[in-house]
Formats: C-alpha cells, structure tokens, sequence
C-alpha cells in the first residue's frame, strides 16, 4: 500500500512518514501544495494525508483540483484545532476525513487502515480469503491461525492483492503500489515474491492470469 503525505512542517511529515513505513506502507513525501498536487494527479496512491495550510497551494484547493479531475483516492486532511471552518471546506471539497492537530500518530494510522479497507469494499480489519487472514492493525498474516513470516515487500505483495480480492492485478499495479517514486521499479521481480509468497503459504490461491497479471480469490467451497 502507497501512501502520500503532504505537510510543510518539515518534522511532523517526517514523522508521519517514518509511522507509515514501520507500518509496511510505501511512502512518498511533498512540503508544499503544488508538489503535492503534482504528486497525487500523476502517482496512484492507495491514500493521501493532506495538511490544510500549506504553502504555495493551500490543502483545500490541492483536493478541489484532484477531485475535478477525477482522482479518487481516499484523502485524509489534517487541520488546526481552532479552524473548524477548515474541516467543512476539506469535507466539501471531498476528503474522507479529517484529524485535529495535535494528535496521535495512532489515531492517523487507525483512520489510513480503515479508509484503505472501505475503498477496497472491507469493513473489518482482518480480511480473510480461505486460510489466509490478513490482520490490517497487526500488519500480520497467518495460514491456518500459523504466522507467515513475510519480507516488508511480499506482506505489501500480500495486502495489496488481499485488499482487492478477486480483482485481476497487473504487474505494472503491483510494482506502482508497492515501491515509491525514487525506487527503481522492475515488474520482473513481482514474478519473484509471487513465487517465494506462494511457497510460505503453502496453498494455491494466487492465480495468474496469463497476459493480464494475478488475482487472489478464495476456493469456491471455502464458505
């Protein structure tokens, strides 16, 4: 799962996005309005964090634009304790929601899984195909109630796959949700962590899709 945040404070970015990271998510960062836009109008992100008063662009404005174009991935807008006006302009102008400064990083966490989850049609944390329950809060897998001891990429591999269960993935998807801007992305090792993930699971519920690319789905009498 890839995850935009947009803030100027240099520090409070910084944290956010290293929360994010220890949480499995890949993260991409922007200190302004118009890098953000940027940003979020040419990359796919699964969600956004997006700062209010920013510079050069300010956060409604930035969302106002993203959404005009038809870009519609869950936004989550941060905004001063005491500018309720902010949270109105943010919800009319399409986030999802909103959080208050100061806050807790927790509270960010909580508020990006379950945005995630409702986007891709889930309302628990825990999403389950088969024998495979995958704990969003936790970012844990198991097998059979056995843990699957995952790399940061193959649990990515797993959560994005998972989270839109059924759905044919490309491997241009994978890799674009999977690795941030800087990375120096290859679709050919999607074909590497599919194999090593189908290994540690130890059964067959990743289907390629010959020419189109993978889809995860549970065996028709799983019910």
């Amino acid at each position: 799962m890839r995850i935009l945040v947009v803030e100027d404070d240099v520090n409070l970015n910084r944290q956010l996005a290293d929360t994010l990271k220890e949480a499995g998510y890949v993260v991409d960062q922007a200190f302004d309005g118009e890098e953000g836009h940027f940003l979020g109008d040419t990359e796919p992100y699964d969600a956004i964090i997006l700062d209010i008063g920013l510079p050069e662009m300010d956060g409604v404005t930035v969302l106002e634009k993203w959404r005009g174009a038809g870009r519609g991935m869950p936004v989550l807008i941060l905004t001063a304790r005491d500018r309720w006006s902010d949270k109105v302009a943010g919800i009319d102008a399409g986030a999802d929601d909103y959080v208050t400064k100061p806050f807790h990083v927790e509270e960010v966490l909580a508020r990006i899984r379950a945005l995630i989850r409702r986007a891709a049609g889930h309302a628990s944390s825990e999403i389950v195909c088969g024998p495979i329950r995958l704990d969003t809060k936790s970012s844990k897998a198991t097998v059979n109630g056995t843990a699957l001891k995952l790399t940061s990429h193959e649990y990515r591999l797993l959560a994005y796959l998972m989270h839109h269960m059924g759905e044919v993935v490309s491997r241009t998807e994978l890799v674009e949700h999977m690795y941030d801007q800087d990375f120096d992305r290859d679709s050919n090792t999607i074909e590497v962590f599919v194999g090593r993930l189908r290994k540690k699971m130890g059964v067959d519920l990743i289907e390629t899709v010959r020419g189109l690319g993978y889809r995860i789905q549970a065996p028709k009498h799983a019910n």
